[in-house]
């Protein structure tokens, strides 16, 4: 099964800089940054508002463990947001790339 994780950092800085652990340590076949989004959660009993990037992180389900457990060691967030999607149907040749280039 292939996924796409979801995964908010702070700024471009540290979304790029876990792109690269991601990348290089093939837990992901591609990361794609999307700057500019704004985030309004509850933290510690209170509303907060953050901008933030969000990384779309192509992946299989083999390594999702290894991956969530490298975000709560890497990521700057306390709790860092880690959510994975089904991809439920694509590209025979895209899905065969994120198998091959992932470990």
């Amino acid at each position: 099964m292939y996924l796409v994780v979801l995964i908010t950092c702070p700024d471009l800085k540290e979304g790029k800089r876990i792109a690269d652990i991601l990348i290089k340590e093939r837990l992901a076949a591609c990361v794609n940054i999307l700057p500019d989004i704004t985030s309004f959660f509850w933290w510690s009993g209170k509303i907060h508002e953050s901008d933030e990037v969000l990384l779309l992180v192509k992946t299989k389900k083999k390594v999702l463990r290894k991956l969530i457990k490298r975000m709560k060691e890497s990521h700057q967030y306390e709790n860092p947001e880690v959510i994975a999607l089904p991809i439920i149907g694509g590209s025979k040749d895209y899905t065969k790339w994120i198998e091959d280039e992932t470990r």
